[in-house]
């Protein structure tokens, strides 16, 4: 029962429907009116009523492949066929129609098609391109469509422009391709015989020459082995001659057309007389004549009879049996072996090594795998070594490198410097490449114990600078403890030939003791980068390699793992997992397994929970205004004018990253460390407040007291120790200790709490 046409029960063809254009089909041309889009569809992209639009791409399989347009992904990809056409010949008295084979080619890139005549000699016909490359419409009444790949088969006829074409075949990628897509392929057809052409080729297999001649076609052989040469080292022995002696000879082989040329070997004060060529390029026969032949008594054709006649004059005979042909055996590639004799023309000669192309020749093509030389000389005396350069001991002038330099020629040149190191370890961006630690001096005055000292050793070039910061009422003037330069090892003999040991940075590390300007400095503490360079270089440094200090910490006996386990279960009643660092590294510097302060500490980190002290946002800004006020710098209101015109929004907050890049971009002077924190004192999550950021540095409108140079040298020098940067607080001792002896953990996973 049909549904009744009530509200709601009826279809509606425009439901979902969002387009209701229409396309303009009329236009006037001279005042005329005219149909102009007879392909433009109806009301909102709909074709009309009987409109057939012709499609505009290719039609292939929807599959899950790539999503890349067809020309791309069937770039350089044609199918090719085989195929004739039938063509009547009116005109002609020896045949009634001609067939005409060519190829078609698809192209699937964009369905254009080819078709393709190839070209014979003397044939009378144009040939070459058939039809140009472009896409072809269908036959009628189908002609608004074109073809695509599913039109072709084999054994079947196209009609391209009122011409029958049958394809026949097609090339193996054809094939594999139409039956990827599920095409069955017919049978190959086969082409049937072209009565004209047959009688053709049979004309020409009657038309005998009447001098025939030897085809030798070398082409092949030259294309193949153009400049391919064996070459060889060979030996003739020329002692039975008087003044004779052993001549080595260089022989070369051309595979293009089996010649070949030799050279000899003349070494400086050899006495002779260096000739261009000991044999010119030429083939060498096996047995040579005993008497060389006159020019013309060898050709290449045999000549029968001549006669000659008044009337027709010379005439000339050819052999076609060559019955006189003198054959010549010449010397071939597979003749010259090494330890094998080539007669070059009664001399004996000798082969006996080879170069690795010819090696390789031979491996290849005959499976030769002895290549051993032939020994035919005793081996060279050894060279006499040159005594030892005797250097004079250093003498006090310069450096010791510049005076050994002075001794090494006439020419007096300054000592080269290792410029690789120094590119790759120089100060680029945050990586400063330098390594700074706190020392204090190791001495019985008790004034100079108090003392502190920041030791910094630069990568670029093993100098090392000492700096003593200024400490108030000690009594001491702070300031440049020692030049950067080259440090010494104590102990060393001043005036000796060999250069002097200098300190490295893997003699740099906590608890070490160095003897600078005569005074013992021993380095109680280091900064985080140079804590985390080192850790990151553990190959460098062995100090700061995690897998030796575990490998010393299992050496422990199992009596004092016990004391251990006893240790840190009365030090952490509540088994929260961690226990101090303090007592922690008296635990470890009493088991007297060889660790070092440093290596302590690693293992420390590597097992801690560190935090990082607030530092005081005033202090920070009136070391701030300082390094401005030292600079003059008075571009503060420029910079309000570059935040305003970077905050669209005007909401007066700008990421950290924009607001960095503006202060870069003015130039701003304040050190890395002073910049990041300030920035981080004024962020609201990724934001920072650019006004008050900008009040708080403004040292003409907004001055802040004075501070002490102590103050700005500890952002100055971009030192952060245990009192200025992260802090070990907290170690977790039962992850340590079940990574070292296995200990089963009794409490709840505190490894949760680390951070390393």
């Amino acid at each position: 029962m049909a549904l009744p046409f009530l509200p709601g029960y009826s279809p509606n063809s425009r439901l979902g429907k969002e387009r209701f254009h229409k396309s303009q089909h009329f236009n006037y041309n001279n005042g005329v009116p005219l149909l102009v889009g007879s392909e433009k569809p109806g009301i909102g992209g709909e074709p009309l009523v009987g409109q057939k639009i012709k499609p505009k791409h290719s039609v292939y399989p929807k599959g899950q492949g790539s999503s890349m347009p067809s020309w791309v992904a069937f770039d350089k990809k044609t199918l090719c066929f085989e195929a004739y056409f039938q063509e009547n010949v009116t005109d002609a008295q020896n045949e009634t129609y001609r067939i005409r084979k060519c190829k078609i080619y698809f192209y699937l890139e964009d369905d254009t098609i080819q078709v393709v005549e190839p070209e014979f000699k003397n044939c009378g016909i144009p040939q070459g391109t058939l039809i140009c490359r472009h896409r072809i419409p269908l036959p009628p009444p189908n002609n608004d469509q074109f073809y695509n790949v599913y039109h072709f088969n084999l054994n079947q006829q196209m009609v391209l422009y009122s011409r029958t074409f049958t394809l026949t075949n097609c090339d193996p990628f054809t094939r594999n391709f139409l039956t990827r897509l599920g095409v069955i392929l017919n049978d190959p057809a086969p082409v049937p015989e072209d009565p004209y052409s047959s009688l053709r080729e049979q004309l020409d297999k009657n038309m005998n020459p009447l001098r025939p001649y030897e085809r030798c076609d070398t082409l092949k052989q030259f294309l193949d082995n153009d400049r391919k040469v064996l070459r060889f080292c060979c030996l003739w022995d020329d002692t039975e001659s008087v003044f004779g002696d052993p001549r080595e000879l260089v022989l070369y082989y051309f595979l293009a057309d089996d010649t070949i040329e030799i050279h000899e070997v003349f070494y400086p004060n050899s006495g002779r007389d260096a000739s261009p060529k000991f044999l010119r390029r030429g083939k060498l026969p096996k047995r040579p004549p005993a008497q060389m032949k006159q020019p013309g008594e060898i050709t290449e054709r045999t000549v029968l009879n001549v006669f000659a006649s008044k009337n027709q004059g010379e005439r000339y005979m050819l052999d076609n049996l060559q019955t006189g042909a003198v054959h010549e055996e010449f010397y071939k590639d597979h003749d010259l072996v090494i330890g094998g004799e080539v007669n070059v023309w009664g001399r004996r000669v000798i082969i006996t090594d080879c170069d690795d192309f010819t090696k390789d020749y031979y491996r290849s093509n005959y499976g030769i795998e002895d290549f051993t030389p032939v020994q035919y000389k005793a081996p060279p005396d050894p060279i006499p070594q040159k005594p030892p350069r005797l250097v004079p001991p250093y003498n006090g002038f310069g450096s010791e490198e510049d005076s050994l330099s002075s001794c090494q020629g006439l020419l007096l040149r300054p000592p080269r410097k290792d410029f690789n190191k120094f590119m790759e370890k120089d100060s680029c961006g945050m990586e400063s490449n330098v390594l700074n630690f706190r020392a204090k001096m190791v001495t019985s005055d008790a004034v100079d114990r108090e003392r502190e000292f920041i030791i910094s050793f630069y990568l670029c070039d093993d100098s090392i600078s000492v700096l003593e910061p200024p400490q108030r009422n000690s009594g001491v003037l702070g300031g440049k403890f020692l030049e950067r330069g080259r440090v010494k090892k104590p102990g060393q003999e001043l005036f000796k030939k060999e250069l002097s040991e200098y300190f490295t940075a893997q003699d740099l590390y906590v608890g070490a003791i160095l003897c600078i300007s005569g005074k013992n400095f021993q380095l109680v503490a280091a900064d985080e980068y140079t804590f985390n360079y080192m850790e990151k270089h553990a190959e460098e440094f062995p100090k700061a390699n995690m897998g030796s200090i575990l490998s010393k910490l299992r050496s422990v006996p199992e009596e004092k793992q016990s004391e251990i386990r006893k240790f840190v279960a009365l030090s952490d009643p509540t088994s929260t997992g961690f226990i101090a660092y303090e007592s922690f590294r008296n635990l470890l510097m009493d088991l007297d397994c060889g660790l070092s302060e440093h290596e302590v500490l690693v293992l420390c980190r590597r097992f801690s929970e560190r935090t990082q002290p607030d530092v005081d946002a005033g202090l920070m800004l009136a070391v701030a205004q300082d390094f401005l006020r030292k600079k003059h710098f008075e571009e503060i209101p420029d910079m309000a004018r570059a935040f305003t015109h970077r905050d669209r929004h005007n909401a007066g907050r700008l990421p950290t990253k924009e607001t960095r890049t503006v202060c870069k971009a003015f130039q701003l002077p304040l050190p890395e460390n002073l910049l990041g924190g300030l920035l981080s004192k004024f962020s609201d999550g990724d934001e920072i407040d650019y006004h008050a950021f900008l009040a708080g540095i403004n040292w003409i409108e907004n001055p802040a007291p004075p501070v002490m140079p102590s103050d700005v040298l500890k952002f100055c020098v971009n030192v952060g120790f245990d009192a200025n940067g992260a802090t070990v607080k907290n170690v977790n001792y039962t992850a340590l200790l079940q990574d070292v002896f296995s200990f089963p953990s009794n409490n709840a996973d505190p490894t949760t709490a680390t951070s390393t």
